[in-house]
């Protein structure tokens, strides 16, 4: 007992002038420059305003049908369970590093038969042995704390993971969604240039038909017309995948995708991002950057308590009979052992190891300055499509009734044989292009508006 705490003693000694280093904490990064959304006056005057990413999804995306896709989505989809899968792993892992504070204790009966021969005749002997072997690594150079704080670490990163998965599935199930709007609303549109290009088409053969016109008029006119009818097939089969797009993000059987009619689509006023230290809290993968970077910050601090004394004790406790040809009864088994193992000369390998370590450990401090740089920039991109789509509506919107007034009147002017098929069909043509590009801006600018919330950190609540 004496040799132990000699033992322990020296140990102690060792890590009180030599080990401090490594039972340090890891620090979170938390510096974020104050421009990192950009510099432009529509991000810094909404930089006081609360964020919307402090929102919920549910609270983000009001549409009921919308709602219910989304819900369908967490509960079902096959990549979001396997990161909730992944958490529990993480989570076992965090146990049994717990764990490993305790002595490890071990059962290994034996029995074992002698024969002899004893006054002429065969006689036996049992043997046996009941041991319970104690093995104990104490954990006086942190070897234990740092596999924890380690363990700790991946649980975090496993969990921001599954947030990570789970905003991007919201984004993308969204998007889709505003996707089959739009698609509705541009079939729409081409169902009824359809009607109106149709009565054109007769308009334009009567004329043929009473020396007003050339049959050139006519082939152009259902060139057109047969080109409305080609993009309302193929703007069908777009919704068709679409809604398969969508079924896969269920995990479910292709099958028609309840939506909502388009509806008017407005850009907020003010667009508030938070302040910038908010990505440090909101946005998970720059959770992640962090703890990958504290998984790193641990490894190091791992292979520096390779360098400093391994001390532990062993015990056997147990009962056993080991008399050989003569039978005895059993003895009681009490054995203690204390040992020290300080590592001398290990042919380079734990200072190639801790060198690793830190190069390693400065490579993802890299990689989380990079996230953050790439977090910032995205928020300035989404603010920027934003921007440009609420400018755009308006202009399209005029437009559009420039265009009407001009389809109407050249139309008209055609009946009364004052305008040419070619006035006309440049009209009907403006006209359909103006309202497609319309939708197309709408829905620009509300999948512009969910990357804002997803890239502020959105979609993780």
């Amino acid at each position: 007992m004496k040799r132990l705490f000699i033992i322990i003693a020296v140990s102690v000694m060792c890590f009180t002038f030599t080990g401090c280093k490594i039972y340090n904490k890891y620090t979170s990064q938390s510096q974020v420059s104050s421009n990192i959304y950009g510099t432009t006056e529509d991000v810094t005057a909404a930089q006081a305003d609360q964020s919307i990413a402090e929102l919920s999804w549910r609270e983000f995306f009001t549409d009921p049908l919308l709602q219910n896709l989304i819900d369908s989505a967490i509960a079902n989809n096959t990549d979001l369970n396997s990161a909730r899968i992944a958490v529990e792993q993480s989570q076992a892992s965090l146990k049994a590093a717990k764990l490993g504070y305790l002595p490890s204790i071990s059962f290994a009966p034996s029995v074992g038969v002698n024969s002899y021969l004893n006054e002429g005749s065969m006689a036996s002997t049992f043997t046996y042995n009941l041991p319970l072997q104690i093995d104990w690594n104490l954990d006086i150079f942190a070897v234990n704390t740092n596999q924890k704080r380690k363990a700790q670490a991946v649980l975090a990163q496993a969990e921001a993971h599954q947030q990570l998965v789970q905003a991007n599935i919201i984004s993308a199930v969204a998007q889709q969604y505003c996707m089959l709007q739009l698609l509705d609303r541009q079939l729409e549109i081409l169902v009824n240039t359809d009607s109106l290009w149709n009565t054109s088409l007769e308009t334009q053969k009567s004329l043929w038909e009473n020396g007003k016109a050339f049959s050139t008029a006519v082939n152009q006119m259902e060139n057109s017309y047969l080109n409305v009818k080609i993009q309302i097939v193929d703007v069908r089969r777009r919704i068709r995948g679409v809604e398969n797009a969508i079924c896969q993000l269920l995990a479910i059987a292709p099958q028609h995708i309840e939506r909502t009619r388009w509806s008017s689509y407005e850009m907020p006023q003010r667009l508030s991002t938070g302040v910038p230290a908010q990505l440090l809290t909101n946005r998970p993968d720059i959770k992640m950057a962090d703890h990958m970077l504290e998984e790193a910050f641990y490894n190091t601090q791992a292979a520096r308590a390779e360098f400093y004394p391994k001390v532990s004790l062993q015990g056997l406790l147990g009962w056993g009979n080991n008399s050989g040809m003569i039978p005895n009864p059993g003895t009681l088994l009490l054995n203690a052992l204390a040992s020290l193992t300080q590592p001398i000369f290990a042919q380079g390998k734990l200072r190639a190891n801790l060198k690793i370590s830190k190069l390693s450990e400065e490579d993802v401090a890299q990689k989380y300055v990079q996230t953050v740089i790439n977090a910032g920039n995205q928020v300035n991109e989404a603010l920027a499509d934003c921007q440009a789509a609420s400018e755009k509506d308006k202009y399209y919107k005029r437009q559009l009734d420039v265009l009407h007034e001009a389809y109407s009147g050249t139309h008209e002017l055609m009946d009364n044989g004052k305008a040419n098929y070619l006035e006309v069909l440049t009209a009907q043509e403006s006209l359909l292009s103006a309202q497609i590009n319309e939708a197309t801006n709408l829905y620009e600018g509300s999948r512009a508006l969910i990357a804002l919330y997803i890239a502020l950190g959105g979609g993780t609540k």
